[in-house]
């Protein structure tokens, strides 16, 4: 076994947009196992659009990255030596080891999963965080029904791209909104919603009118801005706000609301979430995901960097929608 090892720290602190010297690369050595300890070689780590909220020093659902240590995020790798009696070398886990080539853990936030059905990286999209967040959005906020109409941003990527065949399932009418004409024909042919409007086309607001002639029953909100604005146009009355990301301003850019009074007009209940707050429902939710993926009935694309020191740039790629499906860092 390999003396050392690397990983990325949290250099410094953006000033806007995320610039590679934000991280540093480092190579440490392979720490000595304490009782109820296992050391894990990851095999994919996960990169997510969180990430660049948790390297701000700001008041947030959670603490901010710290400076100087491992950048955070999920990990799916294999136990290469335990001193938990819960897990045996050689185990396939899932866990949040962050931006590292290995990683130590007491077991509280790993979890076992098998690839006999079900492929290792897929538990870092489709049946993991991306796949619950989506899962916990649509059935728990949006609460669909068969027929209604049902509109996701960012449709393309990891967490999109689930709420709208989850629908589908469901019985809705489903309609993405999604960067390029590449990234529709996908959302379209492949995921199978029932059409996607290209925001970059220049014609937002049209193309939705377009697309929902019965109206918004139901949207999930990865982006804000003038997406969001565009949709609150068309959202019908008592229609539910799944709130999961603003990526239009996670580098400090404002987002006003210009049609914030159709809030109280349609009587709209919108609600933000953290899915980590919500462990309780994720039996039930990973239960459904991983049978749809193991069944081929849920589809899914990954962007895949090739090792660890790439995953600085897939990051700032990721956060200007360059990824195609879910954003991965192969390390091994």
């Amino acid at each position: 076994m390999s003396q050392t090892y690397q990983r990325i720290v949290l250099a410094s602190r953006p000033q806007g947009e995320v610039v590679p010297e934000n991280f540093r690369l480092e190579t440490v050595s392979v720490p000595d196992l304490r009782e109820g300890e296992v050391l894990i070689r990851n095999h994919f780590l996960s990169l997510d659009p969180y990430m660049r909220m948790r390297m701000e020093d700001a008041k947030s659902y959670a603490a901010p990255q710290a400076i100087g240590e491992t950048m955070i995020g999920g990990t799916v790798g294999e136990v290469l030596a335990s001193k938990n009696p819960q897990f045996a070398v050689g185990d396939q886990v899932v866990g949040m080891l962050g931006w590292s080539e290995m990683g130590v853990s007491d077991g509280v936030m790993l979890r076992k999963v098998s690839t006999s059905h079900i492929p290792l990286s897929a538990y870092l999209g489709a049946v993991g965080m991306p796949g619950m967040t989506a899962w916990y959005g649509l059935t728990q906020i949006m609460q669909p029904k068969p027929g209604e109409t049902v509109v996701v941003s960012a449709a393309s990527g990891a967490v999109g791209s689930v709420v709208g065949q989850l629908a589908k399932l469901r019985g809705c009418r489903t309609v993405g909104i999604a960067g390029g004409a590449e990234k529709c024909a996908y959302v379209v042919n492949e995921l199978g919603f029932d059409a996607c409007i290209d925001y970059k086309a220049g014609h937002l607001e049209a193309d939705l009118a377009a697309a929902t002639p019965d109206g918004i029953d139901a949207l999930f909100e990865n982006v804000g801005g003038e997406i969001l604005d565009a949709s609150l146009a068309r959202m019908n009355p008592f229609g539910r706000i799944s709130l999961c990301g603003m990526i239009a301003g996670y580098n400090g850019e404002a987002l006003p609301i210009k049609n914030s009074r159709v809030l109280l007009t349609m009587r709209l209940t919108v609600r933000g979430f953290i899915v980590s707050e919500h462990l309780e429902l994720w039996p039930e939710g990973l239960k459904e995901l991983g049978m749809l993926v193991a069944t081929g009935k849920l589809s899914f694309r990954e962007s895949v960097a090739p090792d660890l020191a790439s995953a600085p740039a897939a990051f700032i790629g990721l956060l200007k929608g360059k990824n195609f499906g879910k954003q991965l860092v192969k390390l091994i």
